[in-house]
């Protein structure tokens, strides 16, 4: 049940405790891919889940806006600090908790999510309000994870796949003329640049030619089927706390 089209009504009648909360962020992706590629990719991703599980799921709306700021020399890049991005995620899934669905799985497409949504999901889970378990896309798509990037050749594939009219097709050659090859730069294990224009002159990392429609296909498949098997250990988990040692 997608909450955007549901009524009050149809979601009281619901019998399920499942939710999946689709969370993105809106940041520069390159020339070529758009502002809330992230955000279509956490939609596509969770609907393309719910379609296979064989069991009642409520859909939250999508969160848009994330932990983002180092693209923040690129216009239109949004960004929210980490404390107001927990909160607001602890505060949704808690809502979505006070309605009786209280095992939520919180679909994630931006990497400056990651760290945020593993401590507000265990702040959630601790607290008995809810249990809650984030899930990031491109870490489950195998081998293909190595190549992220950024609006590289994962995004862009997805894209591709998923709403193709959003790439920006003539400036596909710009945007891997002006990509970096890796993301930041590192010296004895540490990251140097805490911006992506330190490294980067577009805000492309990896190549987007080699993301084409197909791959877009295979990598949508790949996450489905990982979130499909997550909500199922989710609907079955003994999520009650472990007693004192």
């Amino acid at each position: 049940m997608d909450l955007r089209d549901a009524t009050w009504t149809d979601v009281r009648d619901c019998e399920t405790d499942l939710a999946v909360v689709p969370v993105g962020s809106t940041e520069q992706h390159g020339p070529h891919a758009p502002l809330g590629t992230d955000v279509v990719a956490a939609q596509a991703v969770a609907d393309a889940g719910l379609e296979q599980f064989d069991r009642d799921v409520v859909r939250a709306p999508a969160i848009p806006v994330g932990v983002a700021e180092e693209h923040r020399q690129f216009p239109g890049t949004m960004w929210v600090s980490e404390d107001t991005f927990r909160n607001y995620v602890r505060e949704a899934v808690e809502s979505l908790a006070h309605h009786g669905f209280d095992r939520v799985v919180i679909v994630n497409g931006h990497g400056g999510n990651v760290d945020a949504l593993r401590e507000v999901g265990g702040t959630i889970t601790r607290s008995g309000e809810a249990y809650a378990v984030p899930f990031t896309w491109f870490e489950a798509v195998g081998e293909h994870s190595a190549e992220m990037g950024h609006g590289g050749p994962l995004e862009t594939a997805l894209l591709r796949h998923c709403e193709p009219e959003l790439v920006r097709e003539n400036r596909i050659d710009e945007a891997s003329a002006g990509g970096a090859d890796s993301w930041g730069e590192w010296v004895s294990y540490s990251n140097l640049a805490y911006d992506a224009a330190e490294f980067t002159e577009n805000g492309v990392v990896g190549d987007p030619k080699d993301g084409d429609e197909q791959r877009g296909a295979e990598l949508l498949e790949l996450a489905a089927d990982a979130l499909v098997r997550l909500l199922e250990a989710v609907a079955e988990r003994d999520v009650s706390r472990p007693e004192g040692r």
